[in-house]
């Protein structure tokens, strides 16, 4: 099952894009929000560059990656915090330190 699938599947009443947006205490996910989106943005750039089926610049693909690797872990770490309480941010942990291991596999792969 995906990782969208799961955390649409945590929200309990009418779909919402954003479970952390849902929330009834807003102010102490503040912080996870902000990371959730930078982490998202930063996703989407890195697996877009890294995708292309031409040949990369390393001195581009290599900072990308170091980049994914530190927003996936500050992420994952703030979701981790939230795990118990918050069902949808377990699953963004959880893919959080997929992604967060695999940019390190590629950058292991570049040297």
């Amino acid at each position: 099952m995906s990782y969208a699938r799961q955390l649409l599947d945590t929200y309990p009443a009418t779909i919402n894009v954003d479970a952390d947006l849902s929330e009834q205490n807003l102010t102490e996910m503040v912080t996870c929000i902000r990371l959730c989106l930078d982490c998202a943005d930063v996703c989407t750039a890195t697996i877009a560059v890294t995708s292309r089926q031409a040949s990369y610049d390393a001195s581009v693909t290599r900072p990308l990656l170091q980049a994914c690797v530190a927003i996936c872990k500050s992420c994952g770490d703030e979701c981790e915090r939230h795990a118990q309480m918050h069902e949808h941010c377990r699953v963004c942990e959880q893919a959080c330190r997929r992604c967060e291991q695999a940019c390190r596999e590629l950058l292991a792969a570049l040297k």
